[in-house]
């Protein structure tokens, strides 16, 4: 860690930036500043596209630690600590669907709209046989998929196709969820002494009702504290 302060790797879509002043925030940023609160130094968010550029800046050591799904490939390059949160993946139907469950979608004909190794995909696609992906690499181009009448469905987080129902009159996001996103802080390999801190911090902080305030003031929905521990 540099001197005074340290610097965990976020990803889009787990904070918000302030257009005017670069601020960001939201619940992991509220979960990144309580962590240097209870080292005595600043807490930095660090800003990344995408989980794999964050992956990378942890698993390099550019960054001291990270807010990321659980994966077992991952596992490989980083250490994790059990999952803080759970976070729901769902589907978005435009208007008229006929669409309401897994099984009347899976099925020959059905397009799904996707974002390439998402981790909500991966976890579709083991649950899909017949109806046939159409990807691309970013939700908004993956949503664009959709609004041509490209695709039947949506594939995502709840949080961010909510995003997209006022953009596609008529549209719903689905209730209830297909599967779940665990996400845990993160270390580089081999940091034994730095995941075992993380390790408590985490569970602290989960039972103190921590991290259910830093997602209660995000407004962030389909997603729970985590019951798992180690």
């Amino acid at each position: 860690m540099k001197t005074g302060q340290v610097r965990v790797a976020l990803y889009v879509p787990q904070y918000t930036k302030n257009p005017v002043t670069g601020e960001l925030g939201g619940w992991c940023v509220d979960i990144v500043h309580a962590l240097g609160a209870e080292l005595g130094i600043k807490g930095v968010p660090v800003e990344h596209p995408n989980p794999a550029n964050a992956l990378t800046s942890i698993a390099s050591g550019a960054c001291d630690a990270g807010i990321i799904g659980i994966e077992a490939d991952r596992a490989a390059k980083i250490d994790y600590t059990a999952a803080i949160v759970e976070v729901d993946y769902t589907l978005l139907a435009p208007a008229g669907s006929p669409y309401r469950s897994i099984a009347d979608v899976d099925r020959p004909g059905v397009r799904i709209a996707a974002v390439r190794h998402h981790a909500s995909t991966i976890a579709l696609n083991k649950i899909i046989k017949h109806a046939t992906f159409v990807y691309a690499d970013m939700p908004e181009p993956t949503f664009q998929i959709l609004q041509r009448g490209e695709a039947d469905l949506f594939a995502s987080l709840h949080e961010v196709l909510r995003h997209y129902v006022t953009r596609l009159p008529g549209s719903r996001v689905w209730e209830g969820r297909y599967g779940f996103n665990p996400l845990g802080m993160a270390v580089p390999k081999g940091q034994a002494a730095r995941l075992a801190f993380l390790s408590e911090f985490a569970e602290r902080a989960k039972a103190s009702g921590v991290i259910q305030k830093a997602i209660d003031g995000s407004g962030w929905s389909g997603i729970r504290v985590s019951l798992s521990a180690r």
